[in-house]
């Protein structure tokens, strides 16, 4: 099941919040938390509310626990432009652009949640397995392939002459 939170008109433009998004996305609810709690920046600071929202509307809304929940997308667009001005030499003026942005995230129960230990265990099966195949293989190579030399075209060196 996928829960959905939104933070519309952050006051932050959406270049500085998707660096931050960009490093929670695919992450257990848990290790995204602590992410942004150590993460020195406002935008962290917004997609923490936000995340924590969106797990209130997972346990709250959809009777779901925080622990297998996974960040499953997290999208920042681009909201209205305040647009204000400042006063430049000769009495002309430049404009100041204010963004804000709406910060999405999307949970999800469905994704697996892959930890150190089952990563190790996934890890040992694949060389468990590749080990068979490889001596499987090898014998096989070595006795259909004979051996060659490998040979490299000679270089010719360059003369040197000189024109006038």
């Amino acid at each position: 099941m996928e829960i959905r939170s939104t933070y519309k008109y952050a006051r932050i433009s959406p270049f500085k919040v998707r660096e931050v998004t960009r490093e929670i996305q695919g992450l257990p609810v848990s290790a995204a938390l602590d992410l942004l709690a150590f993460t020195p920046k406002k935008a962290a600071f917004l997609i923490g509310k936000t995340l924590k929202s969106a797990i209130a509307n997972a346990e709250n809304n959809a009777s779901l626990k925080p622990d297998g929940l996974v960040v499953k997308e997290a999208t920042v667009g681009e909201g209205p432009t305040l647009k204000r001005i400042m006063a430049r030499a000769r009495g002309s003026a430049s404009q100041i652009l204010k963004r804000t942005s709406h910060i999405r995230i999307v949970l999800s129960d469905e994704i697996a949640i892959e930890t150190r230990e089952t990563r190790k265990a996934k890890r040992k099966a694949e060389k468990k397995a590749a080990k068979k195949d490889g001596a499987g293989e090898a014998t096989q190579d070595a006795a259909t392939v004979p051996d060659r030399k490998s040979t490299k075209p000679k270089r010719t060196p360059k003369s040197k002459t000189r024109s006038k």
